[in-house]
């Protein structure tokens, strides 16, 4: 026998099976003692010690749970779908869960036409485009000041002061904003830009700052090394850093910004450069015996939405894990 097989061989051996039965023993207080047992019956099969590692057991609670929440979601998405696709002979036959039959996209075409959805498609793109790159960039500018000034109270502070503001909504505040911005001449998209990167500015630098700290200092402290400044040190190392969490701010703030529909309709004057969700709330009167048109064009707003979370839903949670661990 080898020298490598007997730590195996010995390992072996002291997993002796553990007898069943009743015995008798004496002991005395210093550790030392004798006992005799005796089994009652053959020792019991060995078992193992350990589970196999990434065996794991399958829960019917929370499957069932998963799937209770993934119909709350599928169901509408189905009933707006088939909805959409129905005629209007279809949509007043009382079964909302019923296949359309056949398919028709008279709703898409005539929605099209009633909400001018090429213009309000591209105010809903101006301004989820700026308010999306404004968070980012400001997040960013503000996150790194805080995060590498943290021992000054003025930089500190300033966290605090904006995770207040979290707690306030705007419905609280809407009334002064809305004079604010009329006396200023920001009752337009560039006014409603403002507000939601404001209001967004907050959960981005929480979410910055966290991964910032991950972020270790002798990395910039290399790069001051070579001659960087603090602004070269920014844009050509932090911020190529920053790139998963950058995603997941954009995607909160596309989201935000896109389907948001109170602050669009109160600060906007012209109902010509009104976005999507307010557009549809315009027409609301004439969906209202037209249910395929109305589902029709719920389903051409929110579908950009879909497809840009489709994408980069894996970015938000890589985002997220990272700066969640400091390394």
């Amino acid at each position: 026998m080898t020298a490598l097989n007997q730590p195996a061989l010995a390992f072996e051996q002291a997993e002796l099976p553990i007898a069943t039965g009743t015995g008798t023993g004496t002991g005395t207080g210093t550790g030392t003692g004798t006992g005799t047992g005796a089994a009652d019956g053959p020792a019991p099969a060995r078992r193992p010690r350990f589970r196999r590692v990434g065996a794991e057991r399958f829960s019917w609670s929370t499957t069932t749970i998963l799937v209770l929440c993934s119909l709350t979601v599928l169901l509408p998405l189905y009933v707006t779908v088939s909805m959409a696709l129905k005629s209007g002979t279809q949509v007043v036959d009382g079964n909302a869960f019923s296949l359309p039959s056949p398919i028709s996209f008279d709703g898409f075409v005539q929605a099209w036409t009633l909400t001018k959805f090429p213009v309000g498609l591209a105010m809903s793109l101006l301004v989820t485009a700026g308010t999306v790159a404004a968070t980012i960039i400001l997040a960013a500018f503000a996150s790194y000041a805080i995060a590498r000034n943290w021992d000054r109270k003025l930089f500190r502070y300033s966290f605090f002061y904006l995770l207040a503001a979290m707690f306030i909504p705007f419905p609280v505040i809407a009334l002064p904003q809305i004079q604010l911005t009329g006396r200023l001449g920001l009752d337009n998209p560039a006014g409603v830009i403002i507000l939601a990167t404001m209001f967004q500015l907050s959960f981005s630098v929480l979410l910055f700052t966290a991964f910032l700290r991950s972020i270790p200092l002798e990395l910039e402290e290399s790069a001051r090394i070579d001659g960087a400044t603090t602004w070269q040190t920014f844009w050509r190392l932090i911020f190529p850093l920053l790139a998963p969490m950058s995603a997941t701010v954009g995607i909160f703030a596309f989201l935000y910004a896109w389907n948001d529909f109170m602050m669009p309709s109160l600060i906007i004057s012209d109902p010509a450069l009104q976005t999507l969700p307010v557009r549809q709330d315009l027409f609301q009167t004439q969906f209202s015996n037209n249910y395929n048109v109305a589902f029709a064009s719920y389903l051409m707003a929110m579908a950009p939405a879909i497809v840009a979370y489709l994408f980069t839903q894996r970015w938000v949670m890589a985002g997220v894990t990272q700066g969640a661990v400091k390394g």
